[in-house]
């Protein structure tokens, strides 16, 4: 885990492609001192590399990200308020690594999509 203690894997599922992997991020974070006191939002990049980690777990191989794609940041995941996520990953092999869908939630707010492409290390 590159950023230690930032989230917590309550569990994954995968079956084929999928994966769906519920987590919960920590409010209480040294990051979240920063980024921005009082009104604490997940950055993107932290989310990214979530996205990365939990591939890396399902595939068993450690990863490089190549290129991402479709990024779309729909709605702020603020730790104090929707902690809990579900990333729902679709993982699909490609010549050179891996190919992958994502799409994270909070409620019924879909809060990221992004296809992002993997390269082993």
């Amino acid at each position: 885990m590159q950023l230690k203690d930032f989230y917590t894997v309550n569990n994954v599922a995968v079956t084929e492609n999928n994966a769906t992997a519920n987590i919960t991020i920590n409010k209480d974070h040294e990051i979240f001192k920063g980024h921005f006191p009082g009104n604490p939002v997940t950055p993107g990049v932290c989310m990214m590399q979530i996205i990365k980690e939990l591939t890396e777990g399902v595939v068993g191989k450690k990863l490089m990200m190549q290129s991402s794609s479709n990024i779309k940041f729909m709605a702020i995941i603020n730790p104090e308020k929707t902690p809990d996520l579900v990333l729902t990953l679709n993982i699909s092999e490609t010549e050179n690594g891996y190919k992958v869908k994502n799409s994270t939630t909070f409620d019924e707010t879909v809060a990221l999509k992004l296809t992002s492409n993997f390269i082993e290390k």
